[in-house]
């Protein structure tokens, strides 16, 4: 326990045009498009590149880049998968900007995979996921996620326009007393607060699978930049359409992994305990139906097998196949001890991506002035109840195009640090950090146990409960809510009390939200709507 409170906090402000906070595809594509008129300073952790769900995205992106494919398909395919809830004027604006933004990223020298093959449709390989009716996913390797944050982070690191701070942990949105967002609040590495005052505040945080306790990247977000917007009075749409991806790698002394959906894509089936094939039973599209329908077989599989996972085999594409499409698998696999290319790879559903977020327009603006979202963080309306795999990047990319073009198409708002109301924030207050560990590990059991791939009622009910008693311990660890830390669980406690909120209000089963008490559609739905008054007051 630290019990030392030394008061040697120093305050630090400063000015930008626009804040970007989160430096994934999103957070890196905005500040390039921005940076040539405007200045930009971009909260980028030094731990982004290589933990946040954007390096870790391996299939691709998908767009219509083929000559033998069209929009109206990836809109079709797109709409489907979101299971009667998407926004087609959104899906359609996605997909339309899909080619420009794909070539931007082959002008930023993005290293997709060539398609080498004489009669190539197109100069790039094109390879299928889920959902897709056609091969749209362009991609680099199976480490596309990773080659488009190389490429863009050498753009930022050489513009002389574009400040990255590294060093900085953001807590909280800078309110005005006008209701607008003029900046943020956060805490350097060496205790430090700031206060970084802003004519526009971009969220691209991320998502929240952070509030599951098995998920497909490091160390994910758990939603506290939805929670923040929330707190100015931004409206979060679609929380309980949480996306399990169906195929992380089963290891349970291991960091996470993801097993890309290229894997399936390319011919994987999926075998259960009996090494027999379950999905051609259950859905015509098999191993490459949407991964709500994924998750929920495997899940049934899990339990009612006894090996705690099922198997990925892809042996019958061949070593050269194998090792070819899969290079970045093949090598993490084999430092685990498996050798994919012979055995089959154990894997299990794991917390993946939030369809919900921070709702938005087409051009990322929220309710709140001065205050935007892009990226996972925001919802779109892209997604509706499932998203199809590939189109995150693809939403990353488009999105954060379009605020761009908003952005610099308004006036400079001329802007003052004294008129943001300062929350409490004392990066020397004493806490007890085991106790704090203990009650974050609480949370995501709760979440895992009753919010995840299966619901009902009751343990929505005991999920809710759960929460409360968390909710209500943290003033006890931490009277004033103001160390950095917990104000981040606090974020992150509200939005998992929200999603069980959305959850339990969506009387019906609809793509990623599928409900025991509640199995069949209901005739007529809409996206779910919450804010902060939606939950009791602290």
């Amino acid at each position: 326990m630290n019990t030392a409170h030394l008061n040697t906090t120093q305050h630090n402000t400063t000015h930008t045009d626009v804040l970007i906070i989160g430096g994934g595809v999103a957070g890196l594509t905005l500040a390039l498009n921005l940076a040539e008129q405007r200045h930009v300073t971009l909260v980028r952790p030094a731990g982004d590149d290589r933990s946040g769900a954007s390096r870790w995205a391996q299939g691709g992106i998908a767009a219509v880049l083929a000559p033998d494919d069209d929009v109206d398909t990836h809109v079709q395919d797109t709409l489907i998968a979101g299971d009667g809830l998407c926004d087609e004027a959104a899906v359609r604006f996605t997909v339309d900007n899909g080619p420009a933004a794909i070539e931007w990223l082959l002008a930023c020298g993005v290293a997709f995979t060539p398609d080498t093959a004489p009669n190539a449709p197109y100069p790039y390989h094109l390879t299928r996921e889920g959902g897709h009716s056609a091969r749209r996913i362009i991609h680099a390797d199976d480490a596309t996620g990773r080659a488009v944050i190389e490429a863009l982070g050498r753009h930022v690191a050489d513009h002389p326009r574009i400040q990255t701070l590294t060093s900085l942990t953001v807590t909280d949105l800078a309110g005005a007393h006008d209701g607008s967002c003029q900046g943020a609040y956060g805490v350097d590495d060496a205790g430090n607060i700031h206060h970084l005052v802003a004519g526009h505040t971009v969220l691209a945080t991320g998502g929240a699978s952070g509030l599951y306790a098995h998920t497909t990247t490091p160390a994910p977000a758990s939603g506290e930049g939805m929670m923040m917007a929330a707190t100015l009075g931004a409206t979060l749409a679609n929380l309980e359409f949480q996306q399990f991806h169906p195929t992380c790698l089963y290891d349970p002394d291991g960091p996470a992994f993801l097993i890309s959906e290229a894997v399936r894509g390319e011919g994987g089936h999926l075998l259960n305990d009996a090494g027999e094939r379950f999905m051609p039973a259950l859905d015509e599209r098999a191993e490459l139906a949407p991964r709500d329908v994924v998750a929920r077989a495997i899940d049934a599989e899990i339990k009612h097998g006894t090996s705690g996972h099922v198997w990925l085999d892809i042996r019958h594409l061949g070593a050269e196949a194998i090792r070819h499409h899969f290079p970045t698998i093949v090598d993490h696999c084999a430092t685990r001890g498996m050798d994919i290319i012979h055995q089959p790879i154990p894997v299990v559903p794991a917390a993946h991506y939030s369809c919900g977020g921070v709702a938005t327009g087409l051009d990322g603006a929220t309710g709140v002035a001065g205050l935007y979202a892009v990226g996972e963080s925001a919802y779109t309306g892209l997604h509706g109840a499932n998203r199809m795999a590939s189109n995150s990047l693809l939403e990353c990319l488009v999105f954060s195009r379009s605020c761009a073009r908003r952005i610099l198409n308004m006036p400079a708002i001329p802007i003052t640090s004294h008129s943001a109301i300062a929350p409490p924030l004392d990066p020397d207050a004493p806490i007890d950090l085991r106790e704090l560990t203990r009650l974050r590990h609480a949370m995501r059991a709760a979440m895992s146990r009753d919010v995840s791939i299966v619901r009902n009622q009751a343990g929505l009910n005991r999920a809710a409960a759960a929460l409360n008693d968390i909710h209500a311990a943290l003033p006890r660890l931490n009277p004033g809510l103001d160390h950095p830390d917990i104000r981040r669980l606090w974020h992150a406690l509200r939005l998992a009390q929200l999603t069980v909120k959305a959850a339990g209000q969506r009387h019906e089963s609809r793509g990623l939200h599928f409900s025991t008490d509640w199995p069949e559609q209901a005739a007529t739905t809409l996206p779910s709507r919450l804010c902060l008054t939606d939950l009791p007051a602290d």
